[in-house]
């Protein structure tokens, strides 16, 4: 160690990718009070208190997982712990996607953005009941269910942490109350100026009374005439009815005229997602503009709260059937395997999210003086498979995995008990 060392910690020899910098090579990044100082060629070490070798590894902007569940306890079994899919997996920020509501949203400020150590965003849901078990009980989520002028006023008072709003498009609920509740939710974002981020595929089992009229093939098309630009289409691989793969095996050729005027795609990765489903879309062209995990408790394995429900709609089969643990990380080898390349990847992760939330001057790039978020992962060569709830199976040829994080500089290694193994073919 330098006497006269001018940096905390020095990343050294890995492979730096900062799509928003244009930066892809071996550099070695400096760290000074919890802020990026330099990122260069043959920093010297002996300027560090501190040096890890990270040769071999890759070196990402904190990863930013835009769909995550953690609103822990308040919403039941749902809601995970934020550092346990956050810094513990190797992710510095999260968003959650519709755990609070106007109603809950000073609790999830207290007691969930301010305790976690990870960077915390929320998509204010567009129902007053926000997330409550996941969403368990339908009868809560109908048009008498939404204050618009309640959201908005709540959304427009806390612009620090909620970043869009959150609703559901999918069969179950339009056979209850039709296009309604999307209509209210559009309309709350477009008065609050924030993103929609709208749930396709099915959620929710039918009434008693059926479908009453309504065709899961055609929600797409009645609601995205609704949507704005920047507005996100969550869910594009889902298995279940109402995604962007219709019945007849063929991708709604609503999604590219969307897209071309300028709608967004999260893959919402979760227990819906379908490697099926999915090559048919990529090999359309759809390639998704985030990539956020949607891991919670129906869909992982932690301990139920007593009380709480049992089942879950989405529980009959696990992510990765076999290997019930997943990832934001693993996600991003689901895409790799699909045959998106890393660079595409990357993106999804780290600049593209960071838009969508508007902080693209805060985070999800490595530029000096911003708070050091780094995501440091190793990438494994050999062949590895990935299962989807369809028991579809495909190989992962390159396979990444967390090592560890900084988050304003401080380190979290890898430890989350939700990450999962590697499973050879």
């Amino acid at each position: 160690m330098s006497v006269t060392a001018s940096f905390d910690l020095l990343l050294r020899g890995g492979r730096v990718i900062c799509p928003a910098s244009g930066v892809d090579g071996i550099r070695d990044v400096a760290i000074r009070n919890g802020k990026i100082a330099a990122v260069a060629s043959d920093i010297l070490p002996t300027s560090a208190r501190e040096v890890v070798d990270v040769g071999g590894k890759l070196v990402l902007p904190g990863l930013i997982d835009t769909h995550a569940h953690v609103y822990q306890y308040v919403s039941g079994r749902f809601g995970m712990n934020a550092d346990m899919v956050g810094v513990q997996s190797g992710v510095t920020t999260l968003v959650d996607q519709g755990g609070p509501s106007c109603m809950t949203l000073p609790g999830f400020r207290h007691f969930i953005a301010e305790q976690a150590t990870s960077r915390v965003y929320a998509f204010l849901s567009a129902y007053l009941v926000g997330g409550l078990e996941g969403h368990y009980y339908p009868k809560l989520y109908s048009p008498d269910g939404v204050d618009i002028d309640a959201t908005v006023k709540s959304a427009m008072a806390n612009l620090d942490i909620v970043r869009g709003i959150k609703a559901h498009a999918e069969i179950g609920g339009f056979a209850r109350w039709g296009i309604r509740v999307i209509e209210m939710a559009a309309e709350i974002g477009r008065r609050a100026d924030l993103p929609v981020y709208v749930h396709f595929g099915q959620l929710w089992g039918l009434p008693e009374s059926g479908a009453n009229g309504e065709d899961a093939d055609t929600i797409l098309t009645r609601v995205i005439p609704l949507l704005r630009e920047g507005d996100i289409l969550a869910h594009p691989f889902t298995r279940h009815p109402g995604g962007f793969v219709n019945r007849e095996g063929e991708v709604h050729p609503v999604i590219q005229a969307a897209l071309d005027r300028g709608l967004k795609v999260d893959v919402g990765h979760g227990s819906h997602f379908s490697y099926r489903l999915a090559k048919k879309a990529i090999a359309a062209g759809i390639v998704p503009t985030t990539l956020g995990a949607d891991i919670h408790g129906y869909n992982t394995h932690v301990p139920a709260p007593a009380g709480t429900p049992d089942e879950h709609e989405d529980e009959e089969n696990h992510p990765f059937a076999g290997q019930a643990k997943f990832s934001l990380v693993q996600a991003m080898s689901s895409m790799m395997a699909l045959g998106l390349s890393l660079e595409q990847v990357v993106p999804m992760v780290t600049s593209n999210p960071a838009k969508m939330l508007g902080r693209s001057e805060e985070i999800g790039a490595l530029k000096i003086g911003r708070d050091a978020d780094i995501s440091v992962l190793t990438e494994r060569n050999g062949r590895f498979v990935l299962r989807d709830n369809e028991k579809n199976e495909v190989i992962a040829e390159r396979l990444l995995q967390p090592a560890f994080c900084l988050r304003a500089g401080t380190r979290f290694d890898a430890v989350a008990p939700i990450l999962p193994q590697a499973v050879a073919a």
